[in-house]
């Protein structure tokens, strides 16, 4: 069971995206466009436009430019623009002999890099520059309209099936390393404790639970686990447990150590475990009504059987026993002095977080790297009995931000890269030339939003409230988050931030989830006059002519809006929300954080007004009980209700419940159906945009394929270069 967690490093997944302003829809082949010449008029050489359905865009085959001031005798062996070496769009970023997103009516200027002594790199390039324009009237592919074409999302499914459906492992060969760059250092490493992507990432590596979803089906299979059994009712769950398994330190994994994980770690009243939300089952009792929580039972029978006792039934019950198992020998000790919240924080040495896993953490340095070892006594082989992983290390190194991940990839020091919109143009013409591939899968689970802090509480220190009240009446009014919305350009994000590679997101649940995802809620369209509309109506209008609005109390409403500092795509999505606000007369200081203190404020201290930030996803919604369900730590913009402030959150509060204990799929869309139109329609989070899910990966690992849930189990993968 993935829990929800709050993303940055996704986020380099989820904000992504190329340019895709383009006015042709999908066509065949086609020759040179009688539409495209240089501004001077000169012939536009050899030009081939094509359509790629799954790419979804338009792609320019440019063998050179007309040049007329260029003379012959640059290079008098050959024609002139064979010495071309390199051509560049400036105002898009876009290099090399494949050049896409072109779009009718606008300007772009070429600069030709040629070969010669007098114009060597990493000389000064040639100053040569001539504009090529697509002049503006009927589309280039005859017959289709003049927009933005949408990407290919059925297509890219399918893709995605058939790769799944046609994988099957080899065996591999031992060795080598994977790296990786990632720009935020792990915040723990606690497992139990995390919220945060980094750490998940990295420990995902050293714990398992007693199932695992398939990278492939995203069906539930045995990890820790060889098999279970239920009673009829699906109240009762006996799992029968691998007795291969040792922990990392040579300690048998038993029965006892998946007891003492729900007994004296996520049930434990002391610290907030995050998978506690997961496991507390809520139900009405059948005399009075009224809303019940109760916890499951679990038992060790023996060494090597343990038994759980629901309350209730559970429909993702299978799912979710993919959460982590933690060595009792080590932790009860901890549990029991009442250090256990401090153990294993950043600062432990790494060579005492002992899980069952894969690997270990071999060594960490703050800012730089962490390095994860192979784990020699693994209990996991491969089809002729080799132990796994085949990997010796995985290697994360951590960088400033995503254009510093770009640079070590392209150098060729890192792996895989998770490629934005922005770099998409450019990577697609090196893969050959650099020897990766990008694979593409579609929308991404995890979202991205703005939403603004309610909570009534206080500081217990200080006892001043966590919000000032005059801002906190702003967030909770309904109609003014709804004005906001219409402020979100969800275009300009997709064209300027993602550069075509995104989908505006409406519901509260990704398309990547299928049918689970409501397409039919409310939308709040970019108006900037219709969010005006909105809040004169409330009453709140600029009095003073200073361009902010004021509240009937006379309050200017301003207040500071954070987002993640070294993600790119965060701060542009900011920027362009920030313009939004002030153009309807709502004052926003914005304001840059690092991710720990970003997480710091949303979680403990509550100190913050507005906030861009992501959280994860899955494919099943009950994925993100931990963020919609009122008594939860991660239900941002009100935690840890002890009863629900609004009728409208106490409604999704029972629909995720219902639908966890609904063993019928198609009720359980209904209700997750119905919770999507009441957070559309009361906007606690305003979404902006899901990115497509790019991914960079070196062509030299074998046991890899792209499906929708994943790249591959790190554990097979190998290195075919060694």
């Amino acid at each position: 069971m993935k829990f929800c967690i709050i993303a940055l490093l996704a986020i380099v997944l989820v904000i992504t995206g190329a340019t895709a302003n383009s006015a042709h829809g999908q066509a065949p082949p086609l020759a040179a466009p009688a539409n495209m010449v240089a501004a001077n008029g000169a012939a536009p050489g050899t030009v081939e436009l094509s359509w790629d359905p799954v790419v979804g865009v338009p792609v320019y085959r440019i063998a050179w430019v007309a040049i007329p001031n260029l003379r012959a005798t640059v290079d008098a062996g050959r024609p002139w623009h064979e010495s071309l070496t390199s051509i560049v769009i400036a105002n898009t970023g876009q290099s090399g002999h494949t050049v896409s997103h072109l779009v009718p009516g606008v300007e772009y200027r070429f600069i030709m890099g040629a070969s010669q002594d007098r114009f060597t790199y990493p000389g000064a390039w040639s100053a040569w520059t001539e504009v090529l324009r697509l002049n503006p009237g009927p589309p280039v592919c005859p017959g289709v309209p003049a927009a933005r074409p949408a990407l290919d999302q059925a297509a890219i499914v399918d893709r995605l099936n058939r790769n799944a459906a046609q994988f099957e492992y080899v065996v591999g060969k031992p060795g080598g390393s994977l790296t990786l760059a990632t720009i935020s250092d792990p915040l723990t490493f606690n497992l139990a404790l995390a919220n945060d992507l980094p750490s998940v990432n990295v420990l995902s590596h050293l714990f398992e639970g007693l199932t695992q979803t398939s990278w492939l089906t995203d069906r539930v299979e045995p990890s820790l686990a060889e098999s279970w059994e239920r009673s009829d009712d699906g109240l009762t769950w006996t799992f029968r447990l691998r007795r291969d398994v040792r922990w990392h330190d040579g300690t048998p994994f038993t029965a006892h150590d998946v007891d003492f994980t729900f007994n004296g770690i996520i049930y434990n009243s002391g610290f907030r475990a995050n998978a506690r939300d997961t496991f507390t089952f809520r139900f009405q009792d059948e005399g009075t009504g009224a809303w019940v929580e109760k916890r499951m039972a679990v038992t060790a029978l023996d060494d090597h059987t343990v038994q759980f006792v629901l309350p209730t039934p559970f429909a993702p019950f299978l799912r979710s026993m993919a959460t982590p198992i933690y060595p009792k020998h080590i932790l009860e000790p901890r549990v029991n002095d009442g250090t256990f919240a401090e153990t294993w924080a950043i600062d432990a040495d790494p060579a005492t977080v002992v899980g069952t896993g894969p690997f270990t953490i071999g060594s960490y340095r703050p800012r730089q790297q962490l390095v994860l070892h192979r784990n020699p006594d693994y209990w996991l082989k491969d089809a002729s009995g080799n132990s796994l992983p085949y990997l010796n290390r995985i290697v994360h190194i951590v960088v400033a931000n995503s254009e510093a991940a770009l640079e070590l990839f392209r150098a060729g020091e890192t792996d895989v890269h998770a490629v934005s919109g922005r770099e998409f143009a450019r990577l697609a013409a090196l893969q050959q030339e650099e020897n990766f591939t990008i694979h593409r899968r579609g929308p991404g689970f995890g979202t991205t939003f703005l939403t603004f802090n309610m909570n009534p509480g206080q500081d217990p220190e200080t006892g001043e409230p966590y919000v000032a009240p005059e801002k906190r009446n702003w967030f909770r009014n309904r109609q003014f988050r709804q004005a906001v919305a219409h402020v979100i350009d969800k275009e300009t994000i997709i064209d300027e931030v993602q550069h075509g590679q995104g989908y505006p997101q409406w519901s509260s649940i990704s398309p990547a989830a299928g049918d689970f995802h409501n397409p039919d809620v409310r939308r709040y369209e970019y108006d900037v006059d219709r969010a005006r509309e909105m809040l004169d109506e409330i009453g709140w209008v600029d009095t003073d002519g200073d361009g902010i609005r004021e509240d009937d109390a006379g309050n200017p409403i301003e207040f500071t809006l954070m987002t993640a500092r070294g993600s790119t795509g965060f701060q542009k999505v900011g920027a362009i929300i920030h313009r939004g606000l002030s153009d309807v007369g709502i004052g926003a200081t914005y304001q840059f954080l690092e991710f720990s203190p970003l997480v710091h404020s949303l979680t403990a201290s509550y100190d913050w007004d507005a906030v861009i930030i992501g959280f994860s996803g899955g494919p099943d919604p009950f994925d993100g009980i931990a963020l919609w369900h009122s008594s939860a730590n991660l239900h941002l913009w009100h935690p840890n209700q002890m009863q629900p402030a609004t009728d409208w959150e106490a409604e999704i509060d029972d629909l995720y419940v219902t639908a966890s204990q609904e063993p019928d799929h198609a009720t359980r869309v209904q209700h997750y159906h119905r919770a999507q139109e009441l957070a559309a329609e009361n906007v606690p989070l305003i979404y902006t945009t899901l990115g497509e899910r790019l991914t960079a990966v070196r062509n030299t690992f074998g046991n890899t394929t792209a499906t929708l849930y994943g790249l591959w189990d790190t554990r097979y993968v190998y290195r075919t270069d060694q």
